[in-house]
């Protein structure tokens, strides 16, 4: 899968649809914590479904979406339903990411310069007004 602009703004190319369900079955913490024991090899939908505290079928759902994305593979050996993650959908979004990776930097970098400048030609604050006063006569007194 690759990652390519629109034609135009609105349209949404088949590119868009499968990031769209990337980053769906993502915003779920459950499926999420799926594919991270995912990445530490294959495992049945038994054992993916033991950590939570929800029905079989509920994790059932949550396995269908990753794999609808794509996220995942599931074979079946007899009974048993084994997952294994694919990593080329995770690129595709991780590449969508990385496009504005230097968009930020360039803000936070902005950020940075302006608050060094700001800083650099700010006048004295009230506190620091405060401390270069001159004493009171009656504080002179003492």
């Amino acid at each position: 899968m690759s990652i390519r602009s629109s034609p135009a703004l609105g349209r949404a190319s088949a590119d868009d649809a499968a990031l769209d369900a990337i980053f769906s079955a993502l915003s779920d913490r459950t499926r999420r914590q799926i594919l991270t024991r995912l990445s530490d090899g294959g495992a049945t939908v038994g054992e993916l479904a033991a950590p939570f505290s929800m029905t079989l079928p509920a994790v059932s759902k949550h396995i269908r979406i990753l794999e609808d994305a794509g996220l995942l593979r599931r074979e079946r050996d007899g009974w048993y339903h084994r997952c294994r993650l694919r990593g080329q959908p995770l690129e595709a979004a991780g590449a969508f990411i990385d496009r504005y990776r230097s968009f930020w930097g360039e803000t936070l970098d902005e950020l940075a310069r302006y608050v060094a400048t700001d800083a650099a030609t700010k006048r004295p604050g009230p506190s620091e007004a405060l401390r270069r006063r001159r004493p009171t006569p009656r504080e002179r007194r003492k």
